[in-house]
């Protein structure tokens, strides 16, 4: 696969500064990447998580209406969906490409798929955006600003170590010294009949 990581921090990259255009919570996607290629896929999902980084912003307003609230907080258990749903399309790209590797005797599995990993690599991204942003503030003081600039050097440094971690994954699946195997989150309360505030009604 080579170096996967290094793609893919590239797409979140663009992703978010292509969001900081408008930096508003409706602007419409407009995805550069083949809608089903899996450079599509990731641009779509960071995407996702990076309107609901803003989404999440938004609703810890302490002025916020109470009735625009209960709006975003829907926005945001769709978005939450919408997020499970785009993992699971990495993972299903991963396993079609692997389908035909021969998985070695002593094989062992990890302790989440690559694309739960790359949803944290995703996740990581926005945070040294936002992070960053804080670091060229001027109206706060130099204590904030060198706090915000050691937990920078932290986030690069575990950028670094997840993109690592991952492109082994990767290769150690397509060696066959890995083996996936995807669980769907089948998450109840989305769900009309299993959860119970739904179903009893």
């Amino acid at each position: 696969m080579g170096n996967f990581t290094s793609s893919a921090n590239n797409i979140f990259r663009q992703v978010i500064a292509d969001y900081h255009v408008n930096d508003n919570i409706d602007t419409v996607m407009s995805n550069p990447y083949e809608e089903k290629s899996i450079e599509g896929i990731l641009y779509h999902k960071c995407w996702i998580d990076t309107v609901q980084w803003h989404f999440e912003d938004i609703i810890r307003d302490p002025d916020i209406d109470p009735s625009e609230a209960l709006v975003l907080k829907r926005r945001i258990d769709k978005s939450n969906q919408d997020r499970t749903d785009m993992v699971e399309d990495i993972d299903t790209f991963f396993r079609e490409k692997y389908k035909e590797v021969k998985v070695l005797p002593d094989a062992t599995i990890n302790t989440e798929s690559p694309a739960w990993a790359i949803d944290r690599l995703s996740i990581l991204a926005l945070k040294i955006y936002h992070m960053e942003e804080q670091t060229k503030r001027t109206d706060t003081s130099e204590d904030h600003l060198a706090t915000c600039r050691g937990k920078l050097a932290v986030l690069l440094e575990q950028q670094k170590d997840l993109s690592t971690a991952i492109d082994q994954l990767l290769d150690d699946i397509a060696a066959g010294r890995k083996y996936m195997k995807v669980y769907r989150q089948m998450k109840m309360y989305n769900d009309p009949s299993t959860n119970p505030v739904l179903y009893g009604k």
